[in-house]
């Protein structure tokens, strides 16, 4: 078992014994996604925690998307419980780099790749993620690197 799923278990049977039903939905909700990943992954072995932290980005994602969408619906309460979701979610992931590293990292990626124009855009991208990996949220690295590069 790796050690998110662990915390995962651990953090589950803890919000059960404290009875916060909406924090134990959201981790069977959580568990739920990461047995349908590693059914979808078949014949593989179970999902590492790098690619689990590709699932939970995967679901922050849809879930930001549903808060817009519920916002313009004038639904905010149901924009509230997705927010919910969202925190237990990123309890999990990596922490992230803020605004002054990412743009560091963007620019040496820049430098080391040797990119110019746009159409460069992918050996950035790929510099970027085999110097950081998961700790780089490469959805907020792609639009500033578009914009590095003149795009």
């Amino acid at each position: 078992m790796t050690d998110t799923r662990a915390r995962l278990t651990a953090d589950l049977k803890t919000a059960m014994l404290a009875r916060e039903a909406e924090r134990v939905g959201t981790l069977r909700m959580i568990t739920a996604k990461i047995k349908d990943a590693d059914i979808a992954a078949r014949p593989a072995p179970p999902l590492d925690d790098t690619a689990l932290t590709a699932v939970f980005r995967g679901m922050v994602k849809s879930r930001r998307e549903a808060v817009e969408l519920y916002r313009q619906g004038n639904r905010p309460e149901l924009a509230a419980k997705e927010e919910a979701e969202i925190a237990v979610i990123e309890a999990y992931l990596p922490q992230q780099m803020d605004d002054a590293a990412l743009a560091a990292a963007v620019d040496a990626a820049v430098v080391a790749s040797g990119a110019t124009t746009p159409k460069d855009m992918g050996k950035v991208m790929a510099a970027l993620k085999a110097a950081h990996g998961v700790a780089l949220d490469m959805g907020r690295a792609g639009p500033l690197v578009k914009q590095r590069l003149g795009g």
